[in-house]
């Protein structure tokens, strides 16, 4: 099939895309909404250095520098504990914390509000939070429970001489819309468009209504003769 043809197809049932693409945007919009001003939303964030120290009692000088090691160890463990900060257990105990101060979030919401990022020995952990008093009281309480817990954590790893420096943060600001919110009205009409795109060829292909002489051909009928529209 040329490209022609396609275009015949398209252009027989152009408004089933252009409807279908209409009829999504509008429904979008009324559930959407972008003309009524969204609550700010918050984002704390903080950098923590995780390190393993080598062990005293070894020799440097040896062909195995322990100090090497300490590094390496440092670098896969990175990998485990940023898990950690963003388990149910973690949670749990920063959810026990704001308890002690008056505050209640249940540990499944700062479960779900926490992200992390690691670049070599560094982790990010954020929170995303609708309330800047209670996100720093978030981010507070996970401080202390990394800086003041620590070793509980790494007992859990199986790792011992290792440990966490809170070098950044916790520091708390208005979270920008996200890539998301700018581009999913018009991904949704694009889906629909294609979508209607799609019936088209398919209501074509079940269409066994005779047009032009070659789907009359493709019955097994010869055309002997063609007589044109009377304008």
């Amino acid at each position: 099939m040329e490209l022609r043809e396609y275009w015949t197809i398209l252009r027989q049932r152009w408004w089933l895309p252009v409807t279908l693409a209409a009829l999504v945007g509008l429904l979008s919009l009324l559930q959407m909404q972008p003309w009524q001003p969204k609550p700010p939303v918050y984002n704390a964030s903080m950098r923590m250095l995780v390190g393993v120290l080598p062990a005293a009692d070894q020799d440097v000088t040896t062909a195995y520098d322990p100090r090497y090691y300490a590094w390496l160890t440092s670098e896969y463990l990175v990998d485990d504990f940023t898990e950690v900060v963003r388990s149910q257990l973690f949670a749990e105990h920063v959810s026990k914390r704001l308890g002690e101060q008056n505050v209640s979030v249940p540990a499944g919401v700062i479960q779900g509000s926490a992200a992390t990022g690691k670049l070599h020995r560094i982790i990010t952990l954020s929170f995303t939070w609708g309330d800047a008093a209670q996100l720093e009281a978030i981010a507070r309480a996970a401080a202390e429970e990394l800086a003041q817990n620590t070793p509980f954590y790494f007992q859990q790893l199986g790792t011992e001489h290792a440990g966490v420096t809170l070098i950044d943060g916790p520091t708390i600001g208005v979270a920008g819309g996200g890539v998301r919110e700018q581009v999913e009205l018009p991904l949704r009409m694009l889906l629909a468009f294609l979508v209607g795109v799609g019936l088209v060829f398919l209501m074509h292909y079940l269409d066994d209504a005779v047009r032009t002489e070659r789907d009359l051909e493709s019955t097994g009928i010869r055309v002997i003769g063609v007589i044109p529209r009377k304008k």
